[in-house]
C-alpha cells in the first residue's frame, strides 16, 4: 500500500425492522505501518464549520482505535467481543459513548485494505442502535474505483 491514499467510510445505523440510515464520506489521507499497526491519518470538514478534524485511526487484527482531534475530539476503541466508553467532545457538548464491539476484521491485498465493524452504540449509557462501519483504503491514483464499486 502506498503511502497517499483514499478512505472510504461507509457507516450503518440500524433504528429497527427495515430502516437504516447510511453516510459515506471519502477522504484524501496518508498511510503507514509501524510495528504491529497501521495507521490512516486524514482530515475532515463539518459544514458550516471552519475547524477541521484530524482523525487518526490505528488498526491490527480485532482492534480499531479511532482518535479525532480539533472541532471533535474523542478517543474510541473498538475490539472485538469487548465494551468500551469514550468521551466525544462537540461544539455543542460532551457525550459518552458505549461501543459494544462484535466483530472487527480486516483484509489487506496490494491495493486495499478493507476494515469492518460491528457494534452496539450507546449514548449517554442508554442503547441507540447496532451500527457497521466499512472503511475502504485504496491508493490515491485508484480512487476513482470508490465510483464504480
Amino acid at each position: 500500500m502506498t503511502k497517499d491514499v483514499v478512505v472510504s467510510i461507509r457507516g450503518l445505523q440500524f433504528q429497527g425492522m427495515n430502516q437504516e440510515d447510511e453516510v459515506i464520506t471519502i477522504n484524501p489521507g496518508e498511510y503507514y505501518k509501524k510495528n504491529d499497526g497501521h495507521y490512516v491519518v486524514f482530515h475532515e470538514m463539518t459544514e458550516g464549520m471552519e475547524q477541521e478534524t484530524k482523525n487518526i485511526i490505528k488498526f491490527k487484527k480485532n482492534e480499531l482505535n479511532l482518535t479525532k482531534k480539533g472541532l471533535v475530539n474523542a478517543h474510541m476503541v473498538f475490539e472485538e467481543h469487548k465494551k468500551s466508553i469514550s468521551s466525544y467532545i462537540t461544539p455543542f457538548g460532551e457525550l459518552i459513548f458505549g461501543i459494544d464491539a462484535r466483530k472487527v476484521q480486516f483484509r489487506e491485498s496490494e491495493n486495499q485494505i478493507l476494515i469492518e465493524v460491528d457494534y452496539g452504540l450507546e449514548v449517554n449509557y442508554e442503547f441507540l442502535s447496532d451500527c457497521k462501519i466499512v472503511l475502504d483504503i485504496r491508493p490515491k491514483e485508484l480512487a476513482g474505483d470508490f465510483l464504480t464499486s
